[in-house]
């Protein structure tokens, strides 16, 4: 499985959150592109065309067991994609902002 640290991640790194609706809507990483895991498949376009073309894609989630799940099957299909490694709870307490989709203060939940 590859991984990644949440402190080797640089502002404006690719970042997909793969949480649920209410998790996203808690708080998030600034800029990341959500589709939750339940609806990753039907959405994949998304992903496609919003992803760098030459560029890593790193998957988070809350823990880090939906996000090893997706970037196993990207890289399956051929994307460079890597497990961030402890999700958004080692985010927020590596002190990476989380923010609401209004840009308040946040919460992983």
């Amino acid at each position: 499985m590859p991984t990644v640290e949440v402190t080797d991640l640089k502002d404006g790194d690719f970042l997909l959150d793969v949480r649920e609706d209410e998790e996203w809507d808690a708080g998030h990483a600034e800029g990341a592109l959500h589709i939750p895991m339940s609806e990753f498949v039907a959405r994949y376009g998304e992903l496609t065309e919003a992803a760098p073309q030459d560029g890593r894609v790193n998957v988070i989630c809350r823990s880090g067991g939906r996000s090893a799940q997706v970037t196993m099957y990207l890289v399956q299909q051929g994307i460079d994609a890597v497990n961030v490694d402890g999700g958004m709870q080692v985010w927020q307490a590596a002190g990476r902002p989380v923010v609401t989709d209004g840009g308040a203060p946040g919460a992983v939940v």
